[in-house]
């Protein structure tokens, strides 16, 4: 009796201590962008998702409100899949790249802060949530021009106690476990601006966003924008193992990381043939292309196009010579791998942007085995 005793605080205790155990099933959270598109729930795979963050919830005047006209609508038939999916739980992510811009002067006082809790909370309650997902981008920098201050840092961990609070007071009366995370910016900036050793204990998940690790439109340079490893061509050193590493040591236990995957590539035009492109001076594409996985798939073996694998980063890319065309993006094999790493790491799971962009299925099955 006495050693089972011990065993079963011991389970208690490295759960509680946000470590994963062996046989815990990882979570996977699909981010759902709907727009103004009304969501035909018999399209979403729930069965292989643990979580679904609709994006986005906008800030206005301080407050969490609707962003997109159909909101009501879609919330509604996403939470109706929880009777035939109990597993499932519907979250909200609040801001994005786009509209993150109210978040400083939201979480600036106490006064204004409650407001903002106030009306999350509020917002929770009108959809029967099962939470929130803060995705500022980012505390403490202007990602898309927005609004920062070096204060950003102590008022966001004061947001996400504040959120805390109220969500398990809500859990209380209503009888049911509310859940907080956010999404987290993959690099050390975010680190710096962020008390992350503060803020993990506050929140379920912290959703890293291990992808854009090169865009053409603000980077000159191709290469890989997801993969798992570094490569030795590249002057950044970016990647998917640096950045859970880093949060690691920023104190962020293992059991809490959510490692986010990117359903969509970046490309560069203008690409000398070195290295297949890869870590080479580039242009955007021109006109634009669809890089939607459900379109670079049809991409391979076509029109000049040829898939290869980096082995030491772990990704493949799509070369075409004669266009002089570099495309990063995931397969069922990239992803494959991350499960691997994600089990073999003790991670939480994975998420992913976007569903709709691979309407075959094929990245979330890949994903799915990987970590069943």
């Amino acid at each position: 009796m006495r050693a089972r005793a011990v065993m079963v605080t011991l389970v208690v205790l490295l759960v509680a201590g946000g470590l994963t155990l062996a046989n815990e099933p990882r979570v996977i959270i699909g981010y759902v962008f709907a727009e103004n598109e009304l969501i035909d729930p018999d399209t979403i795979a729930a069965d292989k998702l643990t979580h679904i963050n609709y994006a986005f919830a906008n800030i206005k005047d301080g407050q969490v409100v609707e962003g997109f006209a159909r909101d009501a609508e879609n919330l509604q038939r996403l939470t109706g899949l929880r009777r035939r999916f109990p597993q499932l739980a519907i979250l909200v992510s609040v801001g994005g790249w786009t509209w993150s811009g109210g978040f400083s002067d939201a979480v600036l006082t106490a006064e204004s802060r409650h407001r903002f809790v106030e009306s999350a909370i509020a917002f929770v309650q009108r959809h029967d949530l099962d939470g929130i997902d803060v995705d500022w981008e980012y505390p403490g920098l202007p990602g898309l021009g927005n609004t920062h201050r070096p204060e950003d840092k102590e008022n966001f961990t004061a947001l996400m106690a504040e959120l805390r609070a109220a969500l398990n007071g809500l859990g209380r009366s209503k009888r049911r476990t509310y859940l907080l995370t956010f999404a987290a910016g993959a690099f050390s900036d975010f680190i710096t601006h962020t008390e992350l050793d503060k803020l993990q204990a506050l929140v379920d998940f912290v959703n890293l966003m291990t992808y854009d690790f090169r865009v053409a439109e603000a980077d000159p340079i191709s290469g890989h924008h997801a993969n798992l490893f570094p490569s030795a061509a590249d002057a950044e050193q970016r990647s998917v193992d640096r950045a859970v590493k880093e949060f690691r040591a920023a104190g962020v236990p293992p059991g809490k990381l959510v490692v986010g995957v990117p359903f969509y590539g970046r490309g560069w035009a203008e690409v000398a043939a070195d290295r297949n492109g890869r870590y080479q001076r580039g242009k955007p594409i021109e006109p634009r292309m669809d890089l939607n996985y459900g379109h670079l798939a049809d991409f391979v073996g076509r029109d000049g196009f040829e898939r290869f694998w980096d082995a030491e980063s772990q990704a493949p890319y799509l070369w075409n010579a004669s266009r002089g065309i570099f495309i990063t993006y995931e397969d069922p094999e990239s992803l494959g791998r991350k499960g691997s790493y994600i089990v073999e790491h003790g991670l939480a799971g994975a998420m992913f942007w976007e569903y709709n962009a691979d309407p075959s299925g094929a990245l979330l099955d890949a994903l799915y085995k990987a970590l069943r």
